[in-house]
């Protein structure tokens, strides 16, 4: 996303040459142009989307574009019931796992930087949470059962889309 952006950027040249999408970006054309098609069904709980730091306020701020709007349009496309966490988009509460917080030993730092977001996503009663991003994805999972949320199922965006998909 980042790499599109920047290229996008300062490399406009790139994009007549060899074109480059997002998977936010392919997503939106795929099911706009009827390339594939969902069955909304195949999730019959209700749902949540996470606004990664990354893809939205970081990309806003770098590139002048934040991902919200197509993630909210794929779901819009797959999903029967799922609501907004609250505050959302650029306002949305960092997971906690950023910047490789995953991967470092502050353990204890990075579960207690998830509190607020796990208190957000407990708030709406969601039993899928629907996320974009590496490094939130693992977070979630890592801290889901600290904060009583072991049943929570934790997806990637691509993940929904692929499980929805109607195969003919």
């Amino acid at each position: 996303m980042a790499t599109r952006s920047g290229l996008l950027k300062w490399y406009p040249e790139f994009f007549d040459k060899y074109g480059a999408f997002t998977v936010f970006d392919l997503l939106v054309d795929y099911i706009k142009s009827g390339r594939i098609k969902l069955d909304k069904s195949r999730f019959p709980m209700r749902a949540t989307y996470h606004d990664p730091c990354n893809y939205g306020r970081k990309s806003e701020e770098k590139f002048g574009h934040g991902y919200y709007d197509e993630a909210r349009f794929v779901l819009d496309n797959c999903l029967e019931d799922w609501v907004e966490l609250f505050p959302t988009r650029a306002n949305d509460f960092c997971c906690g796992g950023g910047g490789g917080a995953l991967l470092t030993p502050y353990q204890d730092a990075r579960v207690h930087y998830a509190r607020r977001k796990m208190e957000q996503i407990k708030r709406t009663g969601a039993e899928l949470l629907v996320l974009p991003c590496h490094s939130c994805h693992g977070q979630i999972k890592a801290v889901k059962e600290t904060y009583g949320m072991p049943d929570l199922e934790v997806k990637y965006l691509w993940e929904v889309v692929a499980e929805a998909l109607v195969i003919e």
